[in-house]
């Protein structure tokens, strides 16, 4: 007899109050397989994969796990069957090292008594046996970058007994090569007999690594199929409901000879003696490895982080100078959209309303010191339109949307201040491929407008499509800058290892 599938639901459902999430969902998982979920932002990908988890309870619907009726009621409840998580945003402590994070619920002890040296040898082994050599077992996880505490959180859920892995998009914060390093792993887990439940929205990922794909769209299931049967454009026809289409045009360029920004050696914690030049209607990538100083850059220009030397010179602010507050940054002219989205990029706890026009307060939206509420729900609502953001109301908490559409209201509020120059760090990160393709757009725009755009991503895929001209940060310095019609794949990343090669 064919063995069951190692994971069964059906007619899943999940509602909060009045709206369905997810709506009758039907899917198998095998073990021994890499099962890929893909869909929009809102689809259900991210709730299904909670219910499964034991993260939150289904509001109707089954599943069977192993060939056994299965109803988690919690996460340990899933964990003690083999099922482990990890999520899109990080749920590492800070505060702790890694070694603690890692064997958290199961630290090594004598009579209440921690065994740190027993705690941190075995710590080691699992670093080490997921090629994470360079990382110290000692080290406090919040003074990692968001990349290296993404693969530590997987390295946590390996460390566990795993039947079923689930990952919701855990390349958002990866390199190429750390993503090549997770994918070698995945095939060796699956080889091994674990099943995988893949989540993301980078289509060659999926395309390349998995062994089945299931679409869903507007919370519910649509179809299950053999990767190899499956192209892009049909998988994004399935996720839209309708034919591909949006393709990115062929590149324009709106760049011109007047510039908007310039960077006079810089030099911040890691970072050392940057010197670059902006102009008015450039996108401008920043690639690099992870810690080598991208994201580190960004927060030196706008006065996020304290620089100790350079300055920072403007179109309307001739004097160079470094800023010392965002608040400066923001005043002189100059937006920043943040890598983490959670912790500086949003108040979750307040509204779409608030958190699109909190930039914009003075002079757009207030008048005598009064705020002119109808014009803050007009933009709001224009806004939420136009990033096709799925949300019940625009008084709706941030908090309470997904990751994607988060993102979305990040980008929007600085959207509606009238800057000169963005600063994008990763800002399509965690985005599906549609609304990816909306960014694009809107960053485009910008650059018509005669605004300089600066964009540091891990995708090195999306700057080669968006930029114009792209620098390579390694080791904290820029060591390089291509432009379009003399860059390539392989010049790119022989620059960013430049530094770790003799």
């Amino acid at each position: 007899m064919t063995a069951p599938p190692l994971l069964q639901t059906k007619s899943l459902t999940k509602r909060y109050g009045s709206v369905n999430v997810l709506s009758d969902v039907t899917m198998h998982a095998r073990d021994g397989e890499i099962h890929a979920l893909v869909g929009a932002n809102g689809a259900g990908k991210s709730t299904l994969c909670k219910i499964i988890s034991g993260l939150v309870p289904a509001s109707g619907g089954t599943m069977k796990f192993d060939g056994n009726d299965y109803r988690p009621e919690n996460k340990q409840s899933s964990e003690s069957v083999g099922i482990q998580i990890v999520q899109q945003e990080l749920n590492l402590i800070g505060t702790l090292s890694v070694a603690e994070n890692l064997f958290l619920t199961r630290l090594p002890n004598r009579g209440g008594v921690l065994r740190g040296r027993d705690l941190h040898h075995q710590a080691r082994a699992v670093l080490d046996r997921f090629g994470l050599t360079a990382i110290e077992t000692h080290t406090a996880v919040e003074s990692l970058g968001v990349g290296h505490q993404q693969m530590v959180e997987i390295a946590t859920a390996l460390a566990r007994d795993c039947r079923l892995l689930i990952l919701d998009e855990p390349t958002a914060a990866l390199t190429g090569r750390e993503s090549q390093q997770l994918f070698e792993h995945l095939r060796r887990l699956r080889d091994e007999g674990v099943g995988i439940i893949y989540i993301s929205h980078r289509l060659d990922e999926v395309a390349s690594l998995s062994d089945r794909i299931t679409i869903l769209r507007d919370g519910r299931f649509v179809e299950t199929r053999d990767t190899a049967s499956m192209t892009t454009d049909e998988m994004i026809a399935l996720m839209s409901g309708e034919e591909a289409a949006g393709q990115i045009a062929e590149h324009q360029t709106y760049r011109r000879d007047e510039i908007a920004m310039r960077v006079r050696q810089i030099t911040s914690g890691f970072v050392n003696d940057v010197s670059f030049d902006v102009r008015r209607g450039e996108r401008f990538g920043i690639t690099g490895l992870i810690g080598s100083g991208r994201t580190e850059l960004l927060r030196a220009i706008f006065g996020a982080d304290v620089a100790t030397a350079g300055e920072v010179e403007l179109t309307d602010v001739k004097d160079g100078q470094l800023f010392s507050h965002p608040a400066d940054a923001v005043a002189a002219g100059l937006a920043m959209v943040t890598e983490d989205r959670k912790q500086n990029g949003l108040l979750l706890s307040q509204s779409i309303i608030t958190n699109t026009t909190l930039c914009s307060l003075r002079p757009q939206f207030s008048r005598g010191g009064l705020l002119r509420i109808g014009d803050e729900e007009r933009i709001a609502s224009s806004m939420v339109t136009n990033l096709e953001t799925h949300c019940e109301h625009i008084d709706q908490s941030v908090g309470t949307l997904s990751g994607g559409n988060q993102q979305k209201i990040a980008i929007a509020k600085w959207l509606v201040h009238d800057a000169e120059v963005f600063l994008f760090d990763e800002p399509t990160r965690g985005i599906d491929v549609a609304a990816r393709r909306r960014i694009y757009r809107l960053i485009e725009s910008l650059a018509k407008n005669d605004k300089a755009c600066v964009i540091v991503s891990s995708d090195l895929e999306e700057l080669l499509e968006t930029c114009d001209a792209i620098a390579v940060m390694c080791d904290g310095k820029m060591v390089e800058t291509f432009q379009r019609d003399k860059w390539s794949r392989e010049k790119i990343m022989q620059a960013s290892f430049s530094g770790y090669v003799s």
